[in-house]
């Protein structure tokens, strides 16, 4: 596993436990498709939420939550697609798409979460 992934895999674990600590149930964990990955896949209560994990260590290039693109976006929204298709226990339930922006605040992670970043595409 390349360095990067492994540092990715870290902060997806983090904001993991962000969103439990803020009462969100887990479902999955980096669900991939032909049409991409989606990061988290949780529950918080009966909505279905597809989160997207962005890390930014400086914000000279915008914030994590910046980079998720309408391209981005479509990538997801069809892999949220593809996952309610193989799993049906969770079709008929309402659905949202999260983003969760890490950032740095000096030595400390700084966590923003993004409830309904966008809709799908």
């Amino acid at each position: 596993m390349t360095h990067s992934r492994e540092k990715g895999q870290s902060w997806e674990k983090a904001a993991e436990r962000f969103l439990r600590k803020k009462g969100l149930r887990s479902v999955t964990r980096n669900y991939g498709s032909r049409f991409g990955e989606i990061d988290l896949v949780m529950l918080d209560g009966a909505t279905l939420v597809f989160v997207e994990v962005r890390y930014r260590a400086r914000a000279t290039h915008g914030t994590g939550a910046a980079s998720v693109t309408t391209t981005k976006q479509s990538r997801i929204t069809a892999a949220a697609r593809s996952y309610l298709k193989q799993d049906k226990r969770h079709a008929s339930r309402p659905c949202r798409f999260d983003v969760v922006s890490i950032g740095q605040d000096g030595e400390k992670a700084r966590f923003d979460w993004i409830r309904s970043a966008f809709e799908a595409a």
